[in-house]
């Protein structure tokens, strides 16, 4: 049997949550004080997924760069390869926020969205 000790991100408390597996399959979880937990921490162990936070180049806005995230989680070992998407993206002014900055990054299926308004300059 395996066990895996946690720290979970799905409330403020920060419970120290241990998990108990055997073959890959997810056999308990202890240590949380909310539902929250155990679901957390079921994900993390078998399908760990995170939002990716960056910022994307602005081309003739009022600011040179734009703040952006997944509208979705990414399983997590896709990460560099979103990073690398975003790195290379150039978008142009103006953007809202909601706006889709990249369709389908890095092949998951998730698309990357602005988190601010940005003005086109004159």
């Amino acid at each position: 049997m395996e066990q895996r000790h946690l720290t979970c991100i799905g409330c403020p408390m920060g419970c120290q949550l241990t998990v108990e597996m055997d073959k890959g399959e997810v056999l308990s979880v202890t240590g949380n004080t909310c539902k929250r937990g155990d679901i957390y921490a079921r994900k993390e162990v078998t399908n760990p997924t995170r939002i990716v936070t960056s910022t994307i180049a602005v081309k003739e806005g009022d600011k040179e760069r734009v703040s952006c995230k997944t509208a979705n989680d990414i399983p997590k070992d896709k990460i560099f390869a979103v990073m690398q998407d975003i790195n290379h993206a150039v978008c142009k002014a103006p953007i809202s926020i909601g706006d889709v900055l990249i369709e389908n990054a890095a092949g998951t299926g998730v698309a990357v969205i602005a988190t601010r308004d940005i003005r086109k300059i004159s």
